[in-house]
């Protein structure tokens, strides 16, 4: 339970910071709001995720906001209606006891009278009686403007150069008063007993919906995502099965908010510059399609039982592999598939808890990341196990990106971190070139397709005897990060059994998994990325997903017992309501980071998966037949893709 009752936290006009845990998060498929424990939406870019917000607040203290809470101090909680994106905050004040509950409704291709592009706030006073107070403040384009508010017989209109906003109730005879020099709005109301209201934002129109319709959005709201969510029937025989199962459930409800309904683009997240660390400079946009952070999110669905998005996802970039060559893939695109995402500093913004800088765009989209292919191979190659069948000119498309890594493998990269240092010869980067050239023989031999297997398993060989000589330390025992760093580590090069290069029992992978464990990982068990220089400043906290990606490892290579200790203790850090940021301070065990993070959802589906059939197995990494693992290869996949070596 978190407790407002001191004045300056129960006001909502105050500029103090929530923490990042303190948040949920509704969308519809298009963009996606964050709403605080306190009642108040402090981030809502409009119309879509990667577009300017309205309501910044969570990146400075006078971004905007539309709040709702009690005017007296209160006791609130959080929690989702059960399979769910419905949101709903209880305040309990001395007098009574309110919910709210906060939602939007999915865009669908079916035909509603529903606006999906509204944020429905639905009243409910379950006893006593609750004096509330509404601040509709909003600051269009980042907070660099102020709106023009007018009142309107429903509320109040906001225009401006961006989006406008129409802000509406139910109430009979509440006016909104306006205070034209501070561009906000405000009013009152109490509630008694039993008494139901309604309270929204639309934008795009002007239109506010009936009581009738409000219910009719919260019904087909809610029906609409508990035929989506994961549904196992006996929980104790589901493979996700343990303490983790409904977090695993609300983790795939987390990956489908993130995918975009129009183009079946999947952002790693709804935020940009959430710090990772406070007071820090690691401050990035992560509103865009990471080729790599949609394919594993694709890969997560799949494993919830979710094949639509799968085929969505693989359209999507089946579309982009036809337009664009090889060379000029980029890393990250816009949710719309654009490929300008020049970075932008705002100034004008504090930045969450005074780090700064605040960032819009992404320059990563400009760097060279060899892994991206491999990443891509995977999800095509899984996709194809599923059913999904390719056409010739797939088939083309796939083929020339192939070749391209044949001719530039050897090159220097920035490396899945996206260092902004010198590119070197990362390990994980050459692993994954080989993926490529692996998965791409095995779907011209399964389907039969047209292909140079000779030059491409002569390639596939020549990467992997590089990675053996080049890629380990000096004693050759365990991996480390590039071929230039004689003892700095990575933790991605975790996932080494789990794409088939080497077998889970190999001596390298347990070594490097013993090298993880005792130099990477946080006196309270959490991972870092690595442990060498990256080019920026400062520092970051631990990363959840190179965490989860231990879980995995230790449950594969026979060490389940410890394997579920450490997942027991990461899903700790989870929030209330179920939501994982980037990362965690190892200091204080705060989240940090864009909030929520596909990756640490992933992690969290994945690890789930991984200990709940790992648990009772004779053999370590063998029999897990069909089962998909971490980047989304199978042991049966993984055992098949076992080349012996010297």
């Amino acid at each position: 339970m978190s407790q407002y009752d001191h004045p300056t936290n129960r006001d909502p006009s105050n500029k103090t910071f929530e923490p990042i845990e303190h948040y949920g998060v509704v969308g519809n498929l298009e963009t996606c709001a964050l709403v605080s424990r306190r009642g108040s939406v402090d981030w809502f870019p409009i119309p879509h995720l990667e577009s300017s917000s309205a309501f910044s607040r969570l990146l400075d203290g006078g971004g905007g906001c539309f709040a709702i809470q009690p005017v007296d101090p209160f006791e609130s909680t959080h929690r989702y209606r059960e399979r769910t994106n419905v949101l709903e905050t209880t305040f309990q004040t001395e007098g009574g006891t309110l919910r709210l509950t906060d939602f939007m409704a999915p865009m669908t291709d079916g035909e509603s009278e529903i606006s999906e592009r509204t944020l429905f706030r639905k009243l409910d006073c379950l006893e006593g009686n609750v004096d509330l107070r509404i601040v509709f403040e909003p600051r269009f384009d980042f907070a660099r403007t102020e709106p023009t508010l007018s009142a309107t017989t429903e509320g109040v209109h906001a225009t401006g150069d961006e989006t406008p906003l129409c802000c509406w109730t139910t109430f009979a005879a509440q006016p909104f008063e306006i205070d034209t020099a501070a561009s906000h709005a405000t009013a009152t109301a109490t509630l008694t007993a039993g008494q139901q209201e309604w309270v929204g934002v639309s934008y795009g129109e002007a239109v506010a919906p009936t009581t009738e319709t409000c219910e009719q959005a919260l019904v087909e709201t809610v029906d609409y995502w508990r035929e989506w969510s994961h549904s196992c029937g006996n929980q104790a025989e589901c493979v996700f099965g343990g303490p983790w199962h409904d977090l695993a459930v609300r983790s795939g409800l987390v990956l489908k908010l993130l995918t975009h309904d129009e183009t079946g683009a999947i952002a790693a997240a709804p935020t940009t510059s959430l710090p990772e660390e406070i007071g820090g400079v690691r401050n990035w946009d992560y509103r865009f399609n990471w080729i790599r952070d949609a394919a594993f999110t694709v890969q997560a669905l799949s494993n919830l039982g979710h094949t639509a998005e799968a085929r969505e996802y693989l359209s999507w970039f089946l579309d982009l592999c036809r337009t664009t060559t090889p060379a000029d893939l980029q890393p990250l695109y816009s949710l719309h598939g654009e490929s300008g995402l020049a970075e932008q500093t705002l100034g004008h913004l504090s930045g969450y808890r005074d780090s700064q800088p605040v960032r819009i765009g992404n320059e990563a989209a400009d760097q060279r990341q060899l892994d991206i292919y491999g990443e891509l191979l995977l999800a095509v190659f899984e996709a194809t196990r599923s059913g999904i069948t390719l056409a010739e000119t797939d088939w083309q498309a796939i083929c020339e990106i192939v070749d391209y890594v044949t001719e530039i493998w050897q090159e220097p990269d920035s490396g899945i971190w996206e260092v902004r240092s010198e590119p070197l010869n990362f390990v994980f980067s050459k692993l994954m070139c080989w993926v490529a050239l692996d998965r791409a023989v095995d779907l011209a031999e399964q389907q039969g397709f047209s292909a140079p297997l000779d030059r491409w398993r002569r390639h596939r060989e020549e990467i992997r005897t590089e990675i053996l000589d080049e890629g380990l330390d000096p004693t050759g025992s365990y991996f480390v990060r590039s071929f230039e760093e004689d003892d700095v580590l990575d933790a991605a090069t975790l996932m080494i059994p789990f794409v088939g290069f080497l077998p889970f029992d190999d001596p390298r992978v347990r070594a490097t998994i013993e090298a993880v464990d005792d130099r990477l990982t946080s006196e309270t068990g959490l991972v870092y990325r690595y442990d060498g220089p990256d080019g920026l400043p400062g520092g970051e906290g631990t990363f959840l997903l190179c965490s989860f990606w231990l879980v995995d490892a230790l449950a594969l290579t026979g060490r389940v017992e410890a394997a579920e200790t450490r997942l027991e203790e990461l899903i700790g850090y989870v929030n209330p309501v179920g939501l994982l940021a980037e990362e965690v301070a190892e200091s204080t065990g705060q989240q940090l980071g864009n909030f929520p993070q596909a990756f640490s959802h992933i992690g969290l589906i994945n690890s789930a998966l991984h200990v709940s059939r790992a648990k009772g197995m004779a053999v370590p990494g063998t029999e897990l037949i069909g089962i998909e693992l971490g980047t989304g290869a199978t042991v049966e996949a993984v055992r098949d893709h076992n080349h012996s070596d010297t």
